[in-house]
């Protein structure tokens, strides 16, 4: 056995700052304790800060008879882990997206491992974002479809693929996120259901940080730009601004039927817990009532990134996600330990995860972050990283 050729991979890890290790940190709320340290929370995707919201925990306690509930399904969902809090969620996730069905899994990585490689064969195309998540690639490596990619956000780009190639296969997906993960720059979901009506093509949408986020009821940037009945899967996760776990798809009904029988990561997992699937039910639907809250995010980015443009950093998007570009990986771990030193929590984000010499701190904002804290972040970085 011999291990040198990993011993010298972790050494151009570590040459090329990018090694990573796992930290030991506590939360309270908006707060991080790392390595003796308080800091404000700046690299969580708690959104809306829901998960340490102690009213709504105690309101689901109160509605909720938890030890009843049971804490471990024991099974997959085909064999006896289907329990009844899976039928209410889903019941309830095609109600509000107006869908024929919905399908909940255990992750955003499991949804999009698994979706497009049981709907796709070798006669399909996909066409996807160029940055598009990682979980999405790695679903479309799984599958048999031919894969091409479009310039990000580049619908002339995408136009002009599927007007060379659209007659060569049966089936062609579309696939995009909406919020985009890194950038934090939106899709034009408008346009993108234009294309594929031309195209007679199915639209994939990722919504995992829109969902809670964006839209009115916090249905995702569907709901906000007027879609919602255009696209034909809408994937959304639970595990950022819905302060929970799991994912889902909301489609029509031929399809959720498809994927319960050929979906490898959906049937081949232990399926949720009962209480985790309640907890998820209950804030969808209080999902509503934290409109104030959506506005306050947004005011909040909009403000970080006037702040981060008049200090003459780069920054990218339109969302609750705000990158501050640093260039060189190295620069980026800088900045991040200069922002920890004074309270900070904003972690960096480097090659390969982003392209080179794009590394950068991305911001992550919470909803539940007093104004009086955010104030300290705009005055540090206006007059504290010179």
């Amino acid at each position: 056995m011999n291990k040198e050729r990993y011993i010298k991979k972790l050494e151009t890890i570590k040459a090329t700052g990018n090694y990573r290790t796992l930290r030991e940190i506590e939360q309270n709320g908006f707060l991080i304790h790392a390595q003796g340290r308080e800091m404000l929370n700046l690299s969580s995707n708690d959104y809306l800060g829901l998960s340490t919201n102690p009213q709504l925990a105690e309101s689901f306690r109160s509605e909720t008879d938890i030890m009843a509930l049971g804490y471990s399904a024991a099974s997959s969902r085909l064999l006896s882990g289907n329990h009844q809090y899976y039928k209410m969620l889903e019941d309830d996730l095609a109600d509000w997206y107006d869908k024929e069905g919905a399908l909940v899994f255990n992750s955003g990585y499991h949804a999009n491992i698994g979706i497009l490689p049981a709907l796709t064969g070798k006669r399909d195309l996909v066409v996807a974002d160029k940055l598009v998540h990682a979980s999405i690639i790695d679903g479309l490596r799984l599958s048999d479809a031919q894969m091409l990619r479009y310039r990000h956000l580049d619908y002339e780009h995408l136009r002009s693929i599927l007007t060379q190639h659209r007659e060569e296969y049966e089936q062609v997906f579309i696939v995009t996120e909406s919020v985009f993960s890194m950038d934090g720059d939106v899709a034009d979901l408008q346009q993108l259901c234009e294309l594929k009506k031309e195209f007679d093509a199915f639209l994939y949408v990722d919504e995992a940080h829109a969902i809670g986020v964006r839209g009115t009821n916090g249905l995702g940037c569907c709901e906000e730009q007027a879609c919602t009945e255009d696209i034909d899967f809408i994937v959304g996760t639970f595990g950022k601004a819905f302060a929970s776990m799991g994912a889902f798809v909301v489609c029509e009904e031929i399809f959720r039927e498809y994927l319960v029988n050929t979906q490898r990561s959906l049937i081949f997992t232990t399926a949720l817990p009962p209480v985790n699937v309640a907890w998820t039910r209950f804030i969808l639907n209080k999902m509503p009532d934290f409109y104030d809250l959506r506005i306050k995010l947004a005011r909040v980015s909009e403000r970080l990134r006037e702040v981060l443009t008049d200090k003459g950093f780069e920054t990218r998007g339109s969302s609750h996600i705000v990158p501050m570009v640093c260039g060189a990986n190295e620069n980026s771990v800088e900045v991040a330990d200069l922002l920890q030193d004074n309270g900070f929590f904003a972690l960096p984000v480097r090659y390969p995860t982003v392209p080179k010499n794009e590394a950068r701190i991305r911001f992550s904002l919470n909803a539940s972050i007093p104004l009086e804290d955010y104030e300290c972040l705009f005055d540090f970085l206006l007059n504290g990283m010179e």
